[in-house]
């Protein structure tokens, strides 16, 4: 477990999404740890490790002698592994990879989305955008149309079904809504305040049922000014994903600052009486 004093600390020194303590700990219901200079996440026998150092840069024979600490600590069946770069010694055990880039956006850079700034207007004339401190109805049934329209990871659904319960929790999120006309929810975004120097953009919808042009872009515009609001310097805007994300985050100027490595190992096979426990807890339940 951490203490209030060292979660500041990371707040503090945080530069990726992963490093904001109350969000992760949410996503993952594990406790929160400081490993050197290392934010980690346990849950059980599942341990999350943010392999990006807070003081430090990265580098990779201390980030791998790190890394066993924490196993040998914890001893762990399940590792999420998230670094710049990935050992060459685990690359080839990962039973799910994945290779992308952050993105971020300089709040004090107007150049890039100056053309914006129409369509934004245009999409005032129709919407009415809302800070909000909780997730409604609404929001539960425009994120199973996003579900059924894009069909996105398993990681991207859990990330959207612990947001209701996240935004009860934390004190440094908002919900931003964009509400048509006929009070329907056309678009939201869930930003996390909580981090030192940025803003964080966490997850959004947009509905093809409820449509209104230029909803993402108004809310976009509002991310914008709340950062501005809370003096943050630039805002942390996730992974590229896919082409489609990828430009409309480049569109606002948005750019790929920082490599991303994910891996997912099994760093212990069960032993006989985990096997046997399972059984029992099969037959119980049937």
């Amino acid at each position: 477990m951490i203490t209030p004093e060292e979660e500041k600390q990371i707040l503090n020194h945080a530069y990726i999404p992963e490093h904001i303590v109350g969000l992760m700990t949410s996503v993952s219901g594990g406790e929160p740890f400081l490993i050197e200079d290392y934010f980690c996440c346990r849950r059980k026998d599942w341990i999350v490790v943010v392999g990006y150092p807070l003081q430090n840069d990265f580098i990779m024979n201390e980030f791998e002698r790190a890394l066993d600490k924490i196993i040998k600590r914890f001893r762990p069946r399940y590792v999420s592994l998230i670094a710049p770069e990935l050992p060459l010694s685990l690359a080839a055990s990962c039973r799910e990879r994945e290779s992308d880039h952050y993105y971020t956006l300089d709040i004090h850079d107007r150049s890039a989305r100056s053309g914006l700034i129409r369509a934004v207007k245009k999409a005032m004339e129709h919407l009415t955008v809302e800070r909000a401190a909780d997730m409604r109805k609404a929001h539960y049934e425009l994120s199973l149309e996003f579900i059924e329209r894009v069909n996105p990871s398993p990681r991207i659904r859990n990330l959207l079904f612990k947001m209701p319960d996240y935004i009860t929790h934390s004190s440094n999120s908002v919900v931003l809504n964009a509400w048509s006309d006929q009070n329907n929810l056309a678009a939201f975004y869930i930003v996390d305040l909580a981090a030192g120097n940025f803003s964080t953009y966490v997850i959004g919808c947009h509905s093809k049922k409820n449509y209104v042009k230029g909803a993402s872009d108004l809310l976009f515009f509002e991310m914008i000014k709340i950062s501005n609001e809370y003096n943050k310097k630039y805002i942390h805007l996730g992974l590229g994903v896919n082409k489609g994300i990828r430009q409309f985050k480049e569109k606002w100027g948005g750019i790929p600052t920082r490599g991303y490595e994910m891996c997912e190992l099994v760093v212990r096979k069960p032993s006989i009486f985990d096997a046997l426990t399972a059984i029992r807890k099969m037959k119980r339940t049937n």
